[in-house]
């Protein structure tokens, strides 16, 4: 327990309440306790004044503190109302958790999270001249702690706007595993018959640099209006407020921990660039589908939690793979170097998982380019001993791709369909040109 917590349990008073302070020169001060921040002294008591101003005060300083009844104010009260334009698509929010639906409640100072369709619109009040808008909160996590049976539920919530008739569904996520879950909603609804769009934001929107509100504008509008259907994250294409772009679901990666512009595609354009006049250009239609309410989509929303994705690296002792085998995992998507090679101090026990029933995979740690093991001798030795390699597919979406097959068809469907191109994981051939540059 903190000093802080100490003093606080000490005079029976919690984060958010109005308090009067006596300290040990007889001066008062009245004011909202406030949560601490990372740059907090231990010993710093935080109160949000009257006025508006935070003062620290230490607590050596502290003689009392007592709940107190916080000041009223007349002042102008704006009655908010929603308004609903005939003719609109109808578009369901879903809410997983992200920075992307914080906002600061200035009565206290802390971040909650914005949930209603009420709430959302008063920050971002032009969204219902693009759409008319529906919520629904799913869970409030940060992406990191959701599993598998997570993406199970967010993909029966996504299917339940289908089958309710919205004209597009936006999940609202956070950016560290958005990836993960749009690899997940590609394979369990596939044949979408409507956008389905997932969207963060690197920054919170109290922030002046925040990309909250231009991603969150960008994917009302595409799940509304885009010509196409399928499953796309949707996030800044630049550093600059100028440009979004809609990103294939299996086939994105975040690769910036902070950046605006931290989502890319990999080893393809994005399917379409938004400017921030909410014009469309599409990049390509090959292997993408027509937005088509009458479409029926092949729906298959169980995941397994007995698949693994680790990363190989040099010197890496054995005993990592082999104690695998008592975790009743069934697919290991293993990254190698370069064309997907592995050191040799690994293929005795590489043979052992597979004689044991594991099925192993192998993608490469380059974010760009594609596994060969036909190269070298390294890579030859690999597929003999059973190891399977999966083209240019992301590590990530491999690993959700294994997670999703163990869970609806089962572990002997694996060696078909891993290799096998189900959502446009797995591209024909890498580009010549260099598509970061584009």
């Amino acid at each position: 327990m903190s000093l802080i917590d100490i003093i606080l349990s000490k005079y029976k008073v919690d984060i958010g309440d109005y308090v009067k302070i006596r300290l040990s020169d007889g001066s008062i001060i009245k004011g909202l306790i406030m949560p601490k921040h990372i740059y907090s002294k231990e010993d710093i008591l935080v109160i949000k004044l009257d006025n508006g101003y935070n003062i620290g005060i230490k607590v050596s300083r502290i003689e009392d503190i007592k709940k107190d009844v916080p000041p009223t104010y007349e002042g102008l009260h704006i009655e908010f109302e929603r308004r609903y334009i005939q003719g609109l698509p109808r578009v369901l929010l879903l809410g997983v958790g992200g920075t992307i639906l914080s906002r600061v409640d200035y009565r206290t100072g802390g971040v909650k999270s914005a949930v209603s369709a009420e709430e959302i619109i008063e920050i971002l009040p032009e969204i219902q001249d693009i759409a008319e808008i529906h919520t629904r909160v799913i869970m409030n996590k940060y992406s990191e702690h959701l599993t598998p049976s997570d993406w199970s539920k967010i993909a029966n919530e996504v299917y339940r706007g289908i089958r309710e008739g919205y004209d597009g569904v936006i999940v609202l996520h956070g950016t560290d595993t958005l990836g993960y879950t749009a690899a997940a909603l590609s394979f369990a609804i596939q044949k979408s018959p409507i956008p389905i769009i997932l969207v963060g934001s690197q920054r919170s929107s109290d922030r002046p640099s925040s990309d909250a509100a231009l991603n969150l504008i960008s994917a009302v509008y595409i799940a509304g209006h885009a010509p196409f259907a399928g499953v796309y994250v949707v996030m800044h294409a630049s550093s600059s407020d100028n440009k979004i772009a809609v990103h294939l679901g299996t086939r994105v990666r975040k690769n910036h921990t902070s950046r605006r512009d931290a989502f890319q595609s990999i080893d393809i354009l994005p399917v379409a660039y938004v400017d921030e006049n909410l014009n469309i250009k599409i990049n390509y239609t090959d292997g993408i589908y027509k937005r088509d309410k009458n479409r029926s989509p092949d729906f298959h929303p169980k995941f397994s939690r007995n698949a693994a994705l680790i990363k190989f690296y040099p010197g890496m002792h054995p005993e990592i793979l082999k104690s695998i085998l008592g975790l009743n995992i069934k697919a290991l998507v293993i990254e190698g170097t370069g064309l997907g090679h592995l050191g040799e101090h690994l293929f005795e026990v590489l043979e052992t998982l597979i004689r044991e029933g594991v099925h192993v995979f192998v993608t490469s740690q380059c974010i760009w380019g594609r596994v060969n093991l036909n190269v070298y001798d390294t890579g030859r030795i690999l597929l003999k001993i059973g190891l399977i390699p999966l083209g240019n597919m992301l590590s990530e979406t491999a690993y959700v791709k294994a997670s999703w097959i163990l869970g609806n068809f089962g572990e002997d469907e694996l060696p078909t369909l891993m290799p096998t191109n189900i959502a446009g994981e797995i591209t024909s051939r890498s580009p010549v040109k260099d598509l970061r540059c584009i």
